[in-house]
C-alpha cells in the first residue's frame, strides 16, 4: 500500500518533511502548496510532485494524508478541513496557540473519526528512545529525575519571534513532550523562570531567551529542562535519567564522531548546527510512524490530546514566570 500525501507548506520544516516523506518507500509525494509560489515550485523540481492550491488538495482524491506544515495560527482549521474530507493528518507542533481552541479542535477530529498525529520527532530520535527502552526493560529502576538540555545555536529573527506564541509554545513544548515521553506519569506542577539574556530585541517583542523549568509528578518525580537561544558551539541536546538503580543519557551528537588526539590535546568535530541535521533519522521514523499508523488504521503516538497536553504545560510555565510561584497544571 503507497500513501499518497499533500505538503502543506514549503518552508523550513516543509522540506524537512518532504524529504522525509519521498525518502519511505511506502509513501508518496503527490502535491505541495504553500502561499509563496517559488517555494512550492522549488519543492515540486526536487521531489517530482504537483504544485496544487490547499483546496486543491482538499478535494484531491489522489491524496489520503497531509502533511501541515503552514504558520500556527492555520493548523486547527486546517485540521479540522481535513478531518471532514477523510484525509490523514500530520500537523506540526502546536496544534494552536490557544488550548480553547485545541479542544475545540480536537472535538471535531474526534467525531470525524479522522486520523491525526502531532510532531513532537524527539520522540523518534533514535538516542532517545533508546533511553526510554532502557527505562521500559527496568535497566535503571524507577525513574526519579529526567534533565533536559536543549538549547538552540542561535536566535531566530524578530518577525518569528512575534508570531511564534513565545518560548515556551515554540521551543520548550518539545521539552515538555519529551518530560512526559522520560517520566511515565502526569505533570501535576511547574516552575519556571525566563530571562532575556541573548537579544533586547527578543524582550521587546514580549518573549524570552533564556528558561529553566522545573516539573514535578504527583509522585514526587521531577524533571529539569534548561534552553537558551544561545549556544555559541552548536545545537545542545542531551537527556539524562536517573532512575532507582542507575541512570540513562543520550548525549550530543555530531556528524562526525571522532576524537583525534595530539600533543596540543583532544579535539572533537563540532556539534550538528541546527535540528534540520541533528533530528533527519527522527523526522523520517515520525513519518514512517505515521504511515504505519494510517496503513494499519491504528491511533498514532504522539496524538492530538499529546499535544494539548505540552500546550497546557507552556501555558503553566508562562503563568509560573508572570506570577513568580509555582503552578498547577489543574489551573
Amino acid at each position: 500500500m503507497t500513501i499518497r500525501f499533500g505538503l502543506l507548506g514549503a518552508g523550513r520544516i516543509g522540506k524537512v518533511h518532504a524529504r522525509a516523506v519521498t525518502g519511505n518507500p511506502k509513501a508518496r509525494l503527490v502535491a505541495v502548496a504553500d502561499a509563496f509560489p517559488k517555494a512550492a515550485d522549488d519543492i515540486a523540481a526536487a521531489y517530482g510532485c504537483d504544485v496544487r492550491t490547499i483546496d486543491e488538495i482538499l478535494a484531491s482524491s489522489d491524496i489520503d494524508a497531509v502533511v501541515i506544515c503552514t504558520p500556527t495560527d492555520t493548523h486547527a482549521d486546517l485540521i479540522e478541513a481535513f478531518s471532514k474530507a477523510g484525509k490523514a493528518i500530520f500537523c506540526e507542533k502546536p496544534v494552536d496557540l490557544d488550548v480553547a481552541r485545541v479542544r475545540a479542535c480536537l472535538k471535531t477530529v474526534e467525531q470525524t473519526g479522522a486520523t491525526l498525529m502531532v510532531g513532537f520527532n524527539r520522540r523518534f530520535d533514535p538516542h532517545f528512545q533508546a533511553v526510554r527502552a532502557a527505562i521500559d526493560a527496568g535497566d535503571i529502576g524507577e525513574v526519579e529525575m529526567v534533565t533536559i538540555v536543549s538549547r538552540d545555536p542561535g536566535p531566530p529573527p524578530v518577525d518569528y519571534i512575534k508570531r511564534s506564541g513565545g518560548i515556551f509554545r515554540d521551543m520548550t513544548i518539545h521539552d515538555f513532550d519529551m518530560a512526559r515521553f522520560l517520566l511515565g506519569e502526569e505533570i501535576e506542577t511547574v516552575s519556571a523562570a525566563a530571562s532575556v539574556l541573548v537579544d533586547k530585541a527578543i524582550g521587546g517583542a514580549g518573549d524570552y531567551d533564556s528558561a529553566s523549568v522545573i516539573l514535578t509528578t504527583a509522585s514526587g518525580r521531577h524533571a529539569t529542562i534548561s534552553n537558551s537561544r544561545r549556544a555559541t558551539y552548536g545545537y545542545d541536546q542531551r537527556i539524562e535519567v536517573l532512575g532507582s538503580k542507575g541512570s540513562a543519557a543520550a548525549e550530543n551528537q555530531r556528524p562526525v564522531s571522532i576524537e583525534i588526539a595530539t600533543a596540543a590535546g583532544y579535539t572533537r568535530p563540532p556539534l550538528h548546527d541546527f535540528f534540520m541535521t541533528r533530528y533527519t533519522e527522527a523526522y523520517a521514523n515520525e513519518i514512517k510512524a505515521f504511515i504505519d499508523a494510517v496503513e494499519s488504521k491504528s491511533k498514532p503516538t504522539p496524538s492530538g490530546q499529546d499535544g494539548l497536553a505540552a500546550l497546557v504545560l507552556a501555558e503553566a510555565a508562562l503563568k509560573s514566570v508572570k506570577e513568580g510561584r509555582a503552578v498547577k497544571v489543574s489551573e
